[in-house]
């Protein structure tokens, strides 16, 4: 839920929040962040292992990363997220901090407090930023949309599907094994 606009966010509010307190910064709108639930992270985590194990079997140049790992989309200190899982092919993208702009591949994991902004505002942004595929996963609507924004295309799954990877050729990852662990 952002915060009331008084004045444009910048980095340095994320910075200077207490220890432990999770935001992220779209455009100067600070949106704070609840604490993820259990069945959040177990589907965050698988989906995270079978990339790196797929990348790392695959001895490809790419890195995943699961939250909190920040994401700084613009050149300017206005705009900071922290997707669920984030895959970088470009390692010059890469510093201390996390990732100076966009990955190509953002993964996230739909909560009850943040479906108006990973269904609009994070998908607006990131097209914008230059992702080349954003997955939206929501199990409470049992759907799973992936948007392919390099072919302008969008699909959607379920949990019982195989949901191909755009950004690799042979990389599925099998929702319906992850359902099994809910």
């Amino acid at each position: 839920m952002p915060l009331p606009k008084y004045k444009t966010y910048t980095v340095q509010d994320i910075y200077d929040l207490p220890e432990g307190t999770r935001a992220e910064l779209i455009d100067g709108t600070m949106y704070m962040m609840a604490p993820p639930s259990r069945a959040h992270q177990e589907i965050v985590g698988e989906i995270f292992a079978v990339i790196r194990d797929y990348i790392k079997q695959k001895g490809g140049v790419c890195r995943p990363y699961v939250a909190p790992f920040a994401v700084f989309l613009n050149e300017d200190d206005h705009t900071y997220v922290e997707p669920d899982v984030s895959v970088i092919c470009d390692p010059s993208k890469l510093n201390d901090k996390g990732c100076a702009g966009a990955p190509d591949w953002i993964i996230e994991v739909v909560s009850p407090g943040s479906q108006r902004i990973d269904y609009m505002i994070k998908l607006f942004k990131y097209r914008t930023a230059g992702v080349c595929e954003y997955w939206i996963v929501d199990k409470t609507k049992n759907r799973i949309i992936v948007y392919n924004f390099e072919k302008n295309d969008m699909n959607e799954y379920t949990f019982s599907d195989l949901v191909p990877a755009g950004i690799y050729d042979d990389l599925n990852i099998d929702f319906a094994k992850i359902d099994e662990l809910l």
